[in-house]
């Protein structure tokens, strides 16, 4: 191992490749509850869900750490996507869990073809930063509008404020406890304690099973007969995906929802965790880029044949650099341990839905502090991405954010004169984001 990774060129050693990749599987564990509780709400088996995500995360984390073996990354189901696929996909849109994974296999497919052609970088140099920035907080403004909604915080007004604080929450004891886990993981992310998601769901969890008498807490903790089970939950979506519909209007706009995000949700995360590590040269260009987008790209696919959502490069994985981590021993280490936790499918399953909630709005206050980097002086840069953002929460479709921002963006570069100089590549995504919208207006 010393002599594939080549440690000492790279300045670290075994000890410090494993500290860091139980640091970042710390701060990432979370999607195990995560992804069985979001998609069973689409109609997807929980137990299946979970046991797919374990393999699909080992799998892309193992390809990552032995193909792009400079890469210290975790990769797993991206936030954001998952919900998705599971509240517009599957729920609003009425598509059967088969019918979202041909979805997400297609989408994982395209971006393997552009993975490995020039066109990969004549894409991340073409789309404004200012909208990328814009399409990730609207992302998080989407995931807290689902979190608020599980936790039972908000519901339906029925009236012209569409919707409104749930009467009564102070009364239920599970919405307390899961803002008492929301507030806890903002005490640990200030104190910079490694694991403040984890670390607090599991408290917090412990706390409810103990002090709640809920009959749906009760059922839960049913699940919980012993901390782990030599019986694996079956993967019952394995190979059941369906084409059929991919290629309906809807379905088209879909795959593309899911390539463009996780394309430029990795690129961002690649780009952001390599700065940190050192692997931008004078020139600005990512060392071995290539070979992480392959990695992570390959790890979407097989995420889709075991039947769970687009496998994503964790913006989580700077934790581990931080630590050390330099190399791809880091990501082999995380891709064990998620393997380990395929025993472990009673307690991640038992959490209360709250208390997964509360981990929702975490994430997407994470989310949300891409607004930080807009240029807010240049209304032409920041009213496209707000709009993203806030079109991704009041619509609940990622798509119609996507397609709102590019569309304002060229149409307000048309009418200022400032043609000149904007890629091909926005007029293109312009002109099928306003064909999108007219069709499903």
């Amino acid at each position: 191992m010393d002599k594939y990774f080549n440690y000492r060129k790279h300045g670290t050693d075994f000890k410090t490749e494993v500290r860091a990749g139980v640091t970042t599987f710390l701060t990432m564990a979370y999607i195990l509850a995560l992804q069985p509780m979001i998609l069973s709400a689409g109609g997807f088996d929980a137990g299946s869900v979970f046991t797919a995500t374990v393999l699909a995360t080992a799998i892309a984390c193992f390809i990552m750490g032995f193909y792009g073996k400079t890469w210290p990354i975790g990769l797993s189901c991206g936030m954001g996507l998952n919900a998705y696929v599971a509240f517009f996909v599957c729920g609003a849109l009425g598509h059967t869990p088969q019918e979202a994974l041909g979805a997400v296999l297609v989408a994982g497919i395209l971006f393997v073809i552009i993975s490995v052609t020039p066109v990969r970088a004549w894409i991340i140099n073409s789309i404004p930063k200012s909208l990328k920035l814009g399409i990730g907080a609207g992302i998080g403004l989407f995931l807290a509008l689902i979190g608020f909604t599980l936790m039972g915080l908000t519901v339906p007004s029925g009236n012209e404020t569409v919707i409104q604080l749930s009467f009564g929450f102070l009364q239920n004891p599970l919405i307390l406890i899961a803002l008492a886990a929301l507030v806890t993981m903002f005490v640990l992310d200030k104190l910079k304690i490694k694991g403040a998601i984890i670390i607090a769901m599991a408290g917090w969890t412990v706390f409810a099973w103990i002090f709640v008498p809920d009959p749906i807490l009760d059922a839960n903790y049913s699940n919980f007969s012993t901390l782990a089970s030599v019986k694996i939950p079956a993967i019952t979506h394995f190979f059941d995906f369906n084409l059929n519909a991919v290629f309906s209007g809807a379905m088209v706009s879909v795959v593309f929802t899911l390539f463009f995000v996780d394309f430029f949700d990795t690129a961002g995360t690649l780009t952001s965790v390599a700065n940190v590590a050192g692997k931008v040269d004078s020139k600005g260009r990512v060392e071995d880029i290539d070979k992480a987008l392959l990695s992570d790209s390959v790890g979407t696919v097989a995420g889709a044949f075991l039947g769970t959502t687009t496998v994503t490069s964790y913006i989580e994985s700077g934790a581990g650099v931080k630590e050390g981590g330099r190399t791809g021993m880091t990501s082999i280490v995380i891709g064990v341990l998620f393997l380990l936790m395929v025993f472990f499918s009673p307690l991640f399953l038992s959490i209360p839905k709250q208390i997964d909630a509360a981990v929702l709005i975490f994430i997407s206050v994470l989310f949300l502090q891409q607004l930080k980097d807009i240029e807010w002086n240049d209304i032409a840069e920041s009213g496209p991405a707000v709009l993203a953002a806030l079109t991704m929460a009041f619509t609940y479709n990622i798509s119609h954010g996507i397609a709102v921002a590019f569309v304002v963006y060229a149409l307000i570069k048309i009418c200022t004169g400032k043609v000149q100089g904007v890629s091909p590549a926005i007029w293109v995504v312009a002109v099928l984001s306003a064909i999108n919208l007219f069709i499903y207006s």
